[in-house]
């Protein structure tokens, strides 16, 4: 499935890659300390200048696997990242303007 080169699996990819990229962040940082995954989410909802941030950080994860699907000149794949990608970084800008 993900050897496919389609718009809609990039846009899926685009979505999903910045989530487990905060798992594995979660799992990093915080779970060493012993704090549950809900009062970390707790703690990002009490601290909003927090929240652009981490999704920062999480959309390091959309910008490897766009150049993963580059490399493989799997393009329509790669421009459903990128969009995604893109809207990330509206809700960013939004967020820090709120």
């Amino acid at each position: 499935m993900l050897k496919q080169d389609k718009l809609s699996l990039g846009i899926i990819l685009g979505l999903v890659t910045p989530f487990i990229a905060f798992l594995l962040y979660y799992f990093a940082v915080f779970y060493p300390k012993g704090q549950s995954l809900g009062d970390v989410l707790t703690q990002f909802m009490n601290n909003r200048f927090l929240i652009p941030k981490i999704i920062s950080i999480c959309l390091l994860a959309n910008g490897i696997v766009f150049y993963l699907y580059t490399r493989k000149r799997r393009d329509l794949t790669a421009r459903g990242i990128f969009l995604v990608t893109l809207l990330y970084a509206i809700v960013i800008l939004l967020l820090k303007i709120i």
